[in-house]
């Protein structure tokens, strides 16, 4: 049987704890001997409190100073109003830990999925903690990343349904600490799995890094919790459809020594062979092209197109991230004109664009080997484990997702839309992201809502350092929705501060009150800006305006009322004959401050 040496010790230290409480407890009483019992209570308490787990420097920010004396509300920046029928989607600029506070009075157990994608912590200028970037060499680096993490995971507990779960990005800089963390807010019995994620390949310099005897980074890691009652976290299968990577839309059409490029959909409409098969099966447009949405379905399941694209896989490829040349071979280069390149084994046509920048293409002949591989093995599609290979693929096109720039780096669209598909319990599931960034979770559940017929919705949340949410975020946003004309709504909502301290409720009850609207909208989803069907009133004058104008809002189906407010008998009576639903507006929303 093994001694447990750290509890003899700590039973050691109780006991002269106790021979010195003895002692101080015979002698003369005092102020001194009251004050060294309560210490010595104190020690005896941290001596016997949790021994295993994550201890680290606890830090306060900036927000907590501010929340100290302030409570955050709401404000709509009407003009970015995006109203395209559909879900009503959210995002909210602002410290992400007074959305989630606001969060927790609309939707406290309410989320159904979140995903966060947080700063990584690699002291390269990606985490700043009290408008300072915190360095690699900084002493306290991992409890101040921690401090920062483990108030924003409590709100993300308490916002999750019973059945919810939360997916975590995460690289090797903080995933002990990340995991250790996450063990102690949602229990370690409450931990799925680290999903490993392969974000790129070995090659480049990467190459020349492991032939140093390095070993290289090729992945990243998902956790992934669940709530206590969440039985299975995903509702289907896991699997992989996609056997056929559609940024490959680039066909080179040889004549001579030189190349001219024309698109994939381009290369699809001449050939006569293939037209016909395709068009059966309702991959081509009315111009008989093929939309790059379709060319993975097309590969999937379309014989003809799968045999087309392997009999013309030298042809086929796509533009790929700028590569280092070294001096001799950009003098050998012309505008169009084609070299093999080889430095990592793998196949490369290199090429000069019109701006004489030297740009790399990677032939589909390797990618397709691996994808007929899977299909031979695992039939048309593929079941997932804890290994999700192939996204570094995604990664050489991923700068144009959504056609914004965002320096930090991006998640791939495919890869949560393939966490939304298989970890959303319904398609009308409300996923959470509260580290938004370029806003890759907004865009991949619209265009999944597109795919399924869904109603899936989102809020989205981030700070506006460097302007990001409206510059990128939504942006790309409103980008996508606009030119995929996506059935989506959105609402900016922008994050502002009242004073409270040393005043009392009644002094900012009525600052509160321009603000209860975007709260009500937040909850329920619903758009009261232009909306003849619902109405909002707050105090006993709206009220009164309302139904003495109630012939006015004939069309008005819904109005919710303040708890505050009751209306008189005619009122009530002349709502129920226009047979308006009245919804009280909970009180809640700021019963903390009245209480307090």
């Amino acid at each position: 049987m093994s001694t447990n040496i750290s509890k003899q010790k700590r039973e050691d230290l109780l006991a002269k704890i106790k021979e010195i409480r003895t002692f101080i407890s015979a002698a003369p009483q005092d102020e001194n001997t009251g004050n060294l019992l309560s210490y010595l209570s104190e020690l005896e308490k941290d001596v016997n409190g949790k021994k295993y787990g994550l201890v680290f420097e606890e830090h306060r920010e900036e927000i907590d100073k501010v929340l100290d004396t302030h409570t955050p509300v709401l404000t709509e920046d009407e003009e970015l109003f995006i109203d395209n029928g559909g879900q009503m989607n959210f995002l909210i600029e602002g410290d992400n830990i007074a959305s989630l506070k606001l969060l927790e009075k609309t939707h406290k157990g309410k989320i159904d999925l979140i995903y966060i994608d947080p700063p990584y912590n690699t002291g390269n200028q990606d985490f700043i903690y009290n408008d300072e970037y915190i360095s690699s060499d900084d002493l306290f680096k991992h409890s101040q990343w921690l401090s920062f993490m483990e108030k924003r995971l409590r709100f993300a507990k308490s916002l999750l349904k019973s059945n919810g779960c939360i997916f975590m990005s995460i690289d090797n800089n903080e995933f002990a600490q990340l995991k250790l963390l996450s063990d102690k807010v949602f229990g370690d019995e409450n931990f799925v799995t680290s999903i490993h994620v392969e974000m790129s390949a070995t090659q480049g310099m990467k190459v020349k890094a492991a032939k140093q005897g390095n070993i290289v980074k090729n992945g990243e890691f998902i956790l992934v919790y669940k709530m206590d009652g969440t039985k299975n976290v995903g509702k289907t299968l896991l699997i992989d459809p996609v056997k056929y990577d559609a940024h490959y839309n680039s066909f080179l059409v040889k004549e001579g020594i030189c190349y001219s490029e024309i698109s994939l959909s381009e290369a699809v409409s001449k050939d006569s062979s293939i037209i016909n098969a395709l068009q059966l099966l309702g991959f081509l447009d009315k111009k008989n092209r093929l939309p790059n949405k379709n060319i993975a379905d097309a590969y999937d399941k379309c014989d003809a197109f799968r045999d087309w694209v392997n009999c013309n896989a030298e042809s086929i490829c796509r533009t790929h991230d700028t590569i280092s040349i070294d001096e001799e071979q950009k003098r050998k280069m012309t505008i169009n004109k084609v070299y093999n390149y080889s430095s990592d084994s793998r196949d490369y046509l290199i090429c000069k664009n019109e701006k004489n920048e030297v740009y790399q293409r990677i032939l589909l002949s390797e990618k397709l080997s691996v994808a007929d591989d899977f299909y031979n093995t695992y039939g048309p599609t593929r079941i997932r484990g804890d290994w999700w290979a192939g996204f570094y693929l995604d990664m050489g096109n991923i700068s144009k997702e959504g056609n914004v720039e965002f320096a930090n780096g991006k998640k791939p669209k495919r890869l949560i839309k393939q966490i939304v598909k298989f970890a959303s319990k319904s398609k009308s599931d409300i996923i959470l992201d509260f580290f938004a960034g370029s806003g890759t979770t907004g865009h991949a559940i619209m265009e999944l809502n597109s795919e399924d017929e869904g109603n899936r919705k989102f809020i989205l949340c981030t700070s506006n350092e460097n302007n990001i949410c409206k510059d990128v975020t939504y942006k790309r946003l409103s980008g996508v929705i606009n030119k995929e004309d996506y059935k989506a709504s959105l609402k900016y909502y922008k994050i502002e501060y009242i004073p409270v301290s040393e005043r009392m409720y009644y002094e900012y009850a009525d600052e509160l009150l321009h603000h209860i609207r975007e709260l009500v909208e937040l909850e329920n989803g619903v758009n009261f800006t232009n909306n003849a069907e619902i109405a909002i009133v707050l105090t006993e004058e709206e009220l009164d305006g309302f139904v003495a104008n109630i012939e006015d809002f004939s069309r008005c189906k819904k109005l919710y009322m303040g708890h505050d407010l009751l209306p008189t008998e005619e009122q009530a009576e002349a709502m129920s004959l226009h047979e308006i639903e009245v919804n009280i507006i909970p009180d809640y929303y700021y019963r903390d401050l009245q209480e307090g």
